[in-house]
């Protein structure tokens, strides 16, 4: 019986201690949206633009840009947590990110350098839910309708609801 409950116990670090789910390549990329996989790609150069924004070019020179089906973008807000880039030139890389649909062809947001390493993105709040929200304020960040009072405040014995009980 102890034996049974130890195994029970384990099975669940035993599924999460499972072998990983392999990389996939850029050109697979396109089945994958909205999924968070891991994507294996050679980095063929480092482009840079004028606004600070990178992509790793995982497509061969001889390709046109227009044919590329895939690209790996960092924004500018995120050199800190990304680093240099550069060093990846030339390299072959596995980037775990979510694959999203960037003007038209496959892509992912390469927003902190643990990505490099399966790790996840950079978390990024929603800010449709935290509108109105204020930190010094008791008032909740979200129009929740089970938030608010039902009714005019009334508890489950209202002092102007009493009963006479017979006898009294």
């Amino acid at each position: 019986m102890l034996r049974f409950a130890l195994i029970v116990a384990l099975c669940p670090a035993l599924i999460l201690a499972a072998k990983p789910k392999p990389c996939v390549e850029p050109a697979d990329a396109s089945k994958y949206f909205d999924k968070d996989i891991c994507i294996s790609a050679h980095v063929y150069d480092v482009v840079k633009l004028g606004d600070g924004t990178r992509f790793l070019d995982v497509c061969p020179p001889e390709t046109l840009d227009a044919q590329c089906r895939f690209t790996i973008l960092s924004l500018p807000q995120d050199w800190n947590e990304v680093g240099e880039l550069d060093r990846y030139r030339d390299a072959n890389v596995h980037v775990r990110g979510i694959v999203e649909s960037m003007h038209g062809r496959p892509g992912m947001v390469l927003s902190h350098a643990r990505q490099f390493y399966g790790g996840p993105p950079k978390f990024r709040p929603n800010a449709r839910l935290i509108r109105g929200f204020a930190g010094d304020t008791e008032k909740p960040a979200l129009n929740d309708p089970n938030l608010r009072s039902q009714g005019a405040h009334r508890g489950f014995m209202n002092s102007s609801d009493r009963e006479t009980l017979p006898g009294r």
